[in-house]
């Protein structure tokens, strides 16, 4: 890693504490930053450093998957959800809304359908105990439209308060549902990190083609296999502490490989603080929009994704 790389890095992480520190500050009640150690104000900036917590640790895991499977399955469209975890991990949430589960119950009801929908697409997708890429996508697309007709249905025959609940939770937040629950998912998410930052030079070869990988001495089916099932956890625990949160693995990926390239041992770790530092910020515009209401995390994401990821797109069509 050159000197220049290890300086947008460093910029990056600058960015980050700089983000973090308006998030503990700014929200529907401001905190000055001469008053930020006194005793009455704790409450709420212990509360401000755990939401930032959250959106350090959702932000890094989505984009670090989405890096993954963009490597892959060599498809730019490639997201964090496309392997169903968004419909299994809605589908989870939703029936323990119905049934009255509250506190730990919704986060792991929302994990154990995330992983469900993982076996089901993998097992789908797998042919003669390989993976084809445009198999594994197909899956994702199918088993998605059946969890999320299943969850459509349940959500037309709610009532209005359990209906404002679900939708809360499928646009996604940031509340700290438990401490212990925010660390295991934190060091769940961030061991995947390592893993695959491990993985990096393989990922570099993946990108190029299989069969470039293979010459290289790579066994690529088992480095995919391992690299789903890294990915699948990792985005399986982001979903149970803050819910769906969309584009950000789609987005952040590409706009990091615009500014350090697509080499993977520095594509990782940079994509990872931009997109922590996204999620901050975005954490910080959902509260101060129209205090003392809350906006959804998710629509503060796709309103400023979308756009985002459009001009890129049209950017990368017109260099070519």
């Amino acid at each position: 890693m050159n000197a220049y790389l290890k300086r947008r890095l460093l910029v990056l992480s600058g960015i980050l504490l700089i983000v973090a520190l308006c998030g503990i500050l700014k929200g529907s009640v401001n905190i000055p930053f001469t008053q930020l150690l006194l005793k009455e104000n704790q409450p709420i900036v212990n509360l401000r450093i755990l939401r930032i917590l959250v959106a350090i640790v959702a932000g890094s895991g989505l984009a670090a998957s989405g890096v993954v499977l963009q490597a892959i399955l060599r498809n730019p469209l490639a997201e964090p959800y496309l392997l169903g975890t968004s419909s299994g991990a809605g589908l989870g949430a939703v029936i323990a809304i119905i049934i009255g589960a509250s506190g730990l119950y919704l986060p792991l009801a929302a994990f154990i359908g995330a992983i469900s929908s993982i076996v089901l697409v993998y097992n789908l997708a797998r042919q003669n105990n390989k993976i084809p890429e445009q198999s594994l996508i197909l899956s994702g697309v199918i088993i998605s439209v059946a969890l999320s007709a299943i969850m459509v249905f349940l959500v037309s025959i709610s009532s209005n308060e359990v209906l404002h609940s679900i939708t809360w939770w499928l646009w996604g937040n940031l509340q700290v549902y438990d401490i212990g629950l925010l660390a295991t998912a934190g060091i769940i998410v961030f061991s995947g990190i390592i893993a695959i930052y491990i993985f990096s030079q393989d990922l570099n070869a993946i990108s190029l083609g299989e069969e470039e990988a293979m010459h290289l001495g790579i066994d690529v089916e088992a480095t995919k296999k391992i690299l789903i099932l890294i990915t699948s956890v990792i985005i399986s625990s982001v979903v149970c502490i803050c819910g769906i949160i969309g584009f950000v693995g789609l987005m952040i990926p590409h706009m990091m490989r615009l500014v350090v390239g697509p080499n993977h041992k520095i594509l990782i770790p940079a994509t990872c603080l931009a997109a922590a530092v996204f999620m901050v910020a975005c954490d910080i515009l959902s509260r101060v929009i129209f205090p003392p209401l809350e906006i959804p995390i998710g629509v503060i994401t796709a309103i400023l994704g979308a756009p985002t990821f459009i001009f890129l797109l049209k950017r990368s069509q017109r260099a070519k």
